[in-house]
C-alpha cells in the first residue's frame, strides 16, 4: 500500500509540473537586473517578502529577454517585474511615489497612480505557457 501512495504522489507531481516562460520586452537599458517575482496569492502581492519564486536576468544585453519557471503546479499566478538599474533590490520612486526604474506585470497591466492588483494581473497556469511581459519606464 505504501508504494502505491508513493508512486500515486510522485506521479501526480509530474503529471501537474508545469514549465512558465516569461518574455520581458521593451527593456530600455543594460544596467542592473530584471527581477521578476512570481505570486501565487494576492496577500502581499508585489512585496518582494511574499514571492512565491523570484528570478533574476543579471547580464543581458538585448531589449528583448526571456526566463522559465519550472515545476510549477496548476494554480493561479501573477508576476511583478522591475528593472533594477542601480542593483538595490527595490523599485526606486521619485518624490511623488512613481517608479524611477522600469516595471511591468502580467496580462500588461498599467493601472495610472497605483501598483496594479493580483486579481488584474493573473492568469490560470493548468499547462506549459508563455507570457510576454512590456516593461514600462
Amino acid at each position: 500500500m505504501k508504494k502505491i501512495i508513493l508512486f500515486t504522489s510522485l506521479f501526480s507531481s509530474v503529471i501537474f509540473a508545469h514549465t512558465l516562460t516569461v518574455s520581458v520586452s521593451n527593456v530600455q537599458n543594460s544596467r542592473g537586473a530584471i527581477l521578476i517575482g512570481l505570486f501565487n496569492s494576492s496577500s502581499n502581492f508585489t512585496k518582494m517578502d511574499a514571492i512565491y519564486k523570484r528570478g533574476i536576468i543579471s547580464s543581458f544585453d538585448a531589449k528583448n529577454l526571456t526566463y522559465t519557471f519550472s515545476d510549477l503546479p496548476n494554480a493561479s499566478y501573477a508576476i511583478s517585474i522591475f528593472h533594477d538599474e542601480n542593483s538595490n533590490e527595490k523599485l526606486d520612486k521619485n518624490f511623488f511615489g512613481l517608479p524611477k526604474e522600469g516595471y511591468g506585470f502580467s496580462n500588461n497591466i498599467r493601472p495610472t497612480f497605483r501598483p496594479a492588483t493580483f486579481e488584474e494581473s493573473k492568469f490560470e497556469l493548468n499547462s506549459d505557457k508563455n507570457i510576454t511581459i512590456k516593461m514600462g519606464y
